[in-house]
């Protein structure tokens, strides 16, 4: 069951982060970090009802952020369509002992129907450059890859910027 995050859950939230994030290190990807996510940005999340949690058989496994809020950092970039009716997901995560089970699958589904539901043009999220994983994942699902942009405290590598036109 996918719904919406409460406060209290926010710890467990951080935990499947940081097991995500501890993950990707052993695998050579630095992508998340002690800076990111960040229990800061986990509660504006929730303030703003936009972090939805992955529920099974009562136990929280993964995450995600549905959010109408353009980040300053994708400015540059030039998107395929106009800014104004847009989703961008954030801080996708199911937690590595649930992974490869298609819970990412399920969030991305939900978040995709949620934007279309609510007659949203277009999704929109950034990826690890050197995370080859997610970069497939998104590009099976039909994202373009429009530009990049650079998270200094995160890496010096960059992420790219994908667009699902809806």
């Amino acid at each position: 069951m996918i719904r919406l995050a409460k406060i209290l859950e926010i710890p467990d939230i951080l935990n499947i982060t940081k097991a995500c994030a501890n993950n990707m290190i052993e695998q050579g990807i630095y992508q998340w970090n002690e800076y990111y996510p960040s229990l800061e940005a986990f509660k504006l999340d929730v303030a703003r009802k936009e972090l939805y949690v992955l529920e099974e058989k009562g136990k929280l496994i993964g995450s995600v952020v549905v959010s109408t809020l353009m980040d300053s950092e994708y400015d540059p970039i030039n998107w395929l369509t106009p800014n104004g009716r847009n989703i961008y997901i954030h801080r996708l995560a199911v937690h590595p002992e649930q992974q490869r089970k298609g819970y990412a699958v399920k969030l991305m589904d939900f978040a995709e129907e949620y934007a279309r539901k609510a007659g949203y043009i277009s999704v929109r999220l950034d990826t690890f450059s050197k995370n080859s994983r997610n970069n497939k994942f998104y590009s099976v699902r039909g994202y373009k890859t429009v530009g990049d942009i650079y998270f200094p405290k995160q890496s010096q590598f960059p992420f790219h910027c994908f667009e699902l036109v809806l």
